[in-house]
């Protein structure tokens, strides 16, 4: 059996170095010398997440616990995964439930030494949750199977589930086979693909462009609204959104025209949003906010399965015309190998329908769950990015009693988050009310102007450009950058990294 405490100190260890080698090969030791039964919690625990999911204690039930921690590690991974069993099962509200909850999270730290009870309240309290480590924990688990990274990379993707794809490559035979058995399975939501941003739809087209001139890409619109995976089986139709959250029972007119599709079994992938009487889209948060109202329109910009057959690994072209056979006018528009003029004016036409851009994608591309990639890009007509609120300064003057002034903070795909600078430019009454009722939520600590918070509120941002600054740690500071909005859709392992930030530099 595994002493959490080792899990702790490896914890340790990857946030004391910056070197992606020295963590990839830390978490390797630890996770080659887990039993079977440990390696799911022990790598969501090192990728600042539980399996359990919420458990219900928040920042001021964790604040309140004084402990009296142990002088001796004693506590095992198997230990601390029953007590979250135990906490996850007390979740909710009710008479004598917080009690409970209270004494099983007291019983839990006075068993923990000083570290791992810090590591604990950390972990329950969400500021452990690095998304930016995703990247290195594939790595890490491809070192201690011993197999290419690609294939562990690969399986998460289609899984969905780091954790799970931990167990699979170090407990079962030969890894590459285990690994490469895992595929993708309707009614189970695979991570979705990623665009990259775009410098203009020149520069897609020519970075897209095959070498004998046929530009190879379709150009489609970019729609301002929620990205939605569809699986369908039989009757039984299944709904998850970007973040993988099923949103099914809130989605009904979804659900109903995905029946009507010529399909026994599909997963289809696309996006919803709210439309206007003139027919034209609604505001992202409307789109979001009209989640289970019955008013949402989905649109269709790829197809990954249909009838037994995976497409994932055919071209886009291929599963595009899949996808043209099974959604019919659900296609989202766009134009297929167009000449440069025919580009430009697919671009005006999104814009003038009301959408926030088009997306530039290349025909002979794979679907890459997951990925960020070169592949899609995504034009828009000005700079903006998804970067994540670090904390949040309460406002003075008109301001005055509402949070307002935000950090922001790019992500560092070797782990956390880097501050590029404040804004309070482009927040209406509505945004700052939101602000201060929401904030506290993921409230970690505050001192008497600003309230820290937990890496996980994501908010798109405008910008004029990024310059050179020692101001912050970066190294760059964003001109002119004003909200756009919060992007609830989206979670902080998709923000923009630093080097992207860096990139934009003038």
């Amino acid at each position: 059996m595994t002493l959490f405490g080792a899990v702790v100190a490896t914890s340790g260890e990857v946030a004391a170095t910056r070197s992606r080698k020295a963590k990839t090969a830390a978490l390797a030791t630890l996770l080659a010398s887990l039993e079977p039964g440990e390696v799911r919690p022990a790598t969501a625990w090192l990728a600042g997440e539980m399996l359990q999911g919420r458990t219900g204690i928040g920042w001021r039930t964790l604040q309140a616990v004084t402990p009296t921690p142990a002088t001796t590690s004693t506590l095992t991974v198997g230990d601390v995964d029953a007590a979250l069993d135990r906490l996850a099962a007390l979740a909710g509200s009710g008479t004598g439930v917080g009690a409970r909850r209270a004494a099983e999270l007291a019983g839990l730290l006075d068993a923990a030494t000083g570290d791992e009870g810090r590591f604990l309240v950390r972990l329950l309290g969400g500021e452990l949750r690095q998304g930016a480590l995703e990247g290195i924990m594939i790595e890490a688990v491809a070192a201690a199977a011993e197999v290419p990274a690609d294939a562990v990379r690969r399986a998460f993707m289609l899984s969905g589930r780091l954790p799970a794809t931990a167990h699979v490559a170090l407990t079962g035979g030969d890894p590459v086979v285990e690994l490469g058995a895992v595929g993708l399975e309707v009614m189970r939501p695979l991570r979705p693909m990623l665009a990259s941003p775009g410098d203009s739809l020149a520069a897609a087209l020519a970075e897209l462009g095959a070498p004998d001139g046929d530009p190879g890409v379709v150009v489609e619109h970019k729609l301002d609204g929620a990205r939605i995976q569809v699986h369908r089986r039989g009757d039984e139709v299944r709904v998850w959104s970007r973040t993988l959250h099923e949103i099914t029972d809130a989605v009904p007119e979804i659900v109903a025209l995905t029946r009507t599709l010529p399909v026994d079994t599909v997963v289809l992938d696309g996006e919803t949003l709210a439309v206007a009487e003139d027919g034209r889209p609604r505001p992202f948060q409307e789109s979001m906010k009209g989640l289970g109202s019955g008013a949402m329109q989905p649109w269709f910009f790829d197809c990954l399965h249909r009838d037994g057959l995976d497409l994932v690994d055919e071209p886009l072209a291929a599963r595009r015309e899949v996808l043209a056979e099974v959604v019919g006018d659900r296609l989202i528009p766009g134009v297929v190998r167009p000449t440069v003029a025919q580009a430009e004016a697919a671009v005006a036409d999104a814009l003038a329908a009301g959408q926030e851009g088009s997306m530039v994608k290349a025909l002979d591309s794979t679907y890459s769950a997951g990925r960020r990639g070169r592949a899609w890009q995504k034009v828009k007509p000005s700079h903006t990015l998804d970067l994540v609120v670090l904390a949040c300064e309460w406002g003075s003057g008109r301001r005055r009693g509402w949070l307002s002034n935000i950090h922001l903070g790019a992500r560092d795909p070797d782990g956390g988050f880097v501050m590029i600078g404040k804004t309070f430019k482009g927040m209406t009454d509505a945004t700052l009310a939101w602000q201060t009722e929401t904030f506290p939520r993921y409230e970690t600590h505050r001192d008497s102007n600003t309230v820290y918070l937990r890496p996980e509120i994501v908010v798109e941002i405008e910008l004029d450009g990024v310059q050179t600054s020692t101001r912050y740690p970066g190294g760059v500071a964003l001109r002119f950058a004003r909200v756009v909005r919060y992007r609830d859709d989206k979670p902080a392992s998709e923000a923009d990294t630093i080097e992207t930030v860096r990139g934009l530099r003038g």
